[in-house]
């Protein structure tokens, strides 16, 4: 159950911390840690639901001696979020916010490890779901909890303020914003820095991966509702079958991006869901679409909206819609996520702490990606330098079978997600304790 945690303190030596002494650390360590991931990947839940897990996150910081506030952050419709906060003040110096989230998806897993999860729920729509850590939450909230009792017992190591953050509902772009809603900052102090980690099935276990400057593309959630008039299907002549505008407008979309954007400037335009119609025969009155879009530059994801607004003004023209059966176009902020850029300064920083506690054959090159992440949203549009890093958490030789095949192991958001849990956690709370003490100095 997620009652189990770690044995006890985490108590490490200044060379273990960087690192030297590795097998007496996964000796003592890992099997609580272990234990604790097995729980949290045994009995996950969703986005907006993480009540146990956020409880254990609390538990396991108050233990370890952090001041704990919980249920931080509320969402546009007024309810309270799961965040968390651990603060941790050790003197006078820099504060650093360490960011974990909590949240799983809704999947039916298919690993067939001995603690996967069998949790079936309801979502907020009512749908009956299968739930599973299919991004790997659970490793990211065992290794912040680890970090955070790993820096406590090892006060003598770092000064300046801790904020051990576990944030909820990261998976719908909206757990962050919630916290700084909630006037974060305002309650616990702005810190002077952010950092975080992803796992991932790229990168074998025991290794780190990251990059400087744009990393992870922003993501803008749009709703598309294309008008007409509806008819019987025999007779379309007689309106303007939006079926049909729908189908022209979701091909031109792809023009932006081959004809407006920037051919070094990557981008994104993918329309995911199309609603419209209730009956063969029956010509609709409006269709609606759900797109999302990606870009790495601000510049880049003007042009994408830009773009899909005059396209979309474009197609009444076209159809001579009569007024008031434009097409409607509405970004949803709250479920968009900005770009995650890694402030290079703070990179570099990074870089060299993780080198000098793993080796330099351990922290590997990362391409930039078009996935997006809400960790950048504490950085208030770059106020306040971000760096976020890859743990590497695939089994090594399956990695290695699957490259030579040429092949790729199951990644994120699929029912075979699977984690190699010792070695992946013991680099996460090691790399990510190690980078910590070097920017609490």
């Amino acid at each position: 159950m997620l009652k189990a945690g770690v044995a006890a303190l985490l108590v490490i030596s200044g060379a273990a911390l960087f690192g030297q002494d590795v097998a007496a650390f996964e000796k003592q360590e890992m099997p609580g840690l272990v234990t604790m991931y097995k729980g949290l990947h045994a009995h996950p839940e969703l986005s907006h639901f993480e009540a146990n897990t956020s409880a254990m996150v609390s538990a396991e910081l108050k233990k370890a001696g952090y001041t704990v506030t919980d249920h931080v952050g509320v969402y546009p419709d007024g309810s309270k979020a799961y965040g968390v906060v651990g603060i941790l003040k050790n003197g006078a110096g820099p504060t650093l916010l360490v960011r974990g989230d909590m949240d799983a998806l809704p999947v039916i897993e298919e690993t067939g490890v001995p603690y996967a999860s069998h949790v079936m729920t309801k979502n907020k729509s009512g749908q009956e779901v299968g739930v599973m850590h299919a991004c790997g939450h659970d490793v990211h909230t065992t290794v912040l909890v680890g970090t955070a009792r790993a820096l406590a017992a090892n006060k003598g190591l770092w000064h300046g303020t801790l904020m051990i953050v576990g944030q909820p509902s990261e998976e719908t772009i909206d757990g962050a914003k919630a916290m700084i809603a909630d006037h974060l900052y305002e309650r616990f102090g702005k810190p002077d820095m952010v950092i975080g980690l992803h796992d991932s099935a790229e990168h074998a276990a025991g290794t780190v991966a990251m990059r400087s400057g744009a990393a992870m593309a922003s993501s803008t959630s749009i709703d598309v509702t294309i008008k007409g008039i509806g008819g019987h299907g025999a007779r379309p002549n007689q309106g303007r079958d939006p079926v049909v505008l729908a189908a022209e407008f979701i091909m031109q979309l792809q023009t932006i991006v081959s004809r407006e954007e920037n051919p070094l400037d990557p981008s994104v335009v993918t329309v995911g869901d199309i609603h419209g119609g209730t009956k063969r025969n029956i010509i609709p009155n409006e269709v609606k679409l759900e797109l999302t879009t990606r870009s790495l530059s601000d510049a880049g994801r003007k042009v994408i909206l830009d773009g899909i607004r005059s396209m979309a003004a474009g197609i009444a023209v076209s159809a001579a819609l009569p007024k008031g059966l434009e097409p409607v176009v509405t970004v949803l902020e709250d479920e968009s996520a900005p770009l995650q850029y890694n402030d290079p300064a703070l990179a570099e920083r990074v870089h060299a702490a993780l080198v000098k506690a793993l080796g330099a054959e351990k922290v590997e090159p990362e391409p930039v990606a078009m996935g997006s992440e809400d960790v950048g949203v504490f950085g208030l549009d770059g106020k306040i330098p971000v760096m976020y890093y890859r743990l590497g958490s695939a089994n090594p030789a399956k990695l290695a079978a699957a490259k030579a095949a040429g092949k790729e192991l199951p990644g994120w958001h699929t029912s075979r997600f699977e984690p190699d849990p010792e070695p992946t956690l013991e680099t996460g709370v090691k790399s990510l304790t190690a980078v910590s003490i070097a920017l609490l100095q």
